[in-house]
């Protein structure tokens, strides 16, 4: 993610590509695991719940006039503070900070899936030359995806059925 992410300009557009399906392997490999420690239903029933969440909030963001790019920072900051907490709850094992940072999450992924498609729809008539668009796609296809992934995560956690 790190390397897509401030590589991106020494990259060609069919190396981010090549990059960003190889990290979705990755991903698809080491979530393999909730199959073990969750039950199909609740994988089932949390992945739709997060599919009409994302869909819905990504149409709010595609659609609104309202300038959601305000909420970029307040929303990264919030990003840090989640990953300071759960670094801190390893070592704590508290099943409220659990829950707590559960919320969080969902939320902070929710209004970044909003911030991230409208900052999408921007881009997209910004009109730049087709090799720094295809990158920026890729860009914007991993932001989409890890939104979701960790959507999905977060809500899994409080709405998952363990085995």
């Amino acid at each position: 993610v790190l390397v897509m992410s401030f590589g991106i300009n020494r990259l060609s557009a069919t190396a981010a590509q090549a990059l960003f399906w190889a990290f979705a392997a990755a991903m698809g490999l080491s979530l393999s695991y909730i199959f073990v420690v969750y039950t199909g239903a609740s994988i089932a029933r949390t992945f739709f719940i997060t599919a009409a969440t994302f869909g819905a909030l990504s149409l709010y963001g595609y659609t609104t006039k309202r300038d959601l790019s305000g909420f970029g920072t307040f929303l990264f900051m919030g990003l840090i503070g989640l990953i300071i907490a759960s670094l801190v709850n390893i070592f704590l094992q508290s099943t409220q900070l659990e829950w707590i940072v559960s919320i969080v999450g969902v939320g902070i992924f929710a209004g970044l899936t909003a911030y991230d498609t409208q900052r999408i729809r921007e881009m997209y008539f910004a009109g730049e030359g087709q090799e720094s668009r295809s990158k920026k796609i890729v860009l914007a296809a991993l932001s989409l995806y890890l939104d979701f992934i960790n959507m999905f995560l977060f809500l899994l956690r409080f709405l998952g059925s363990r085995e």
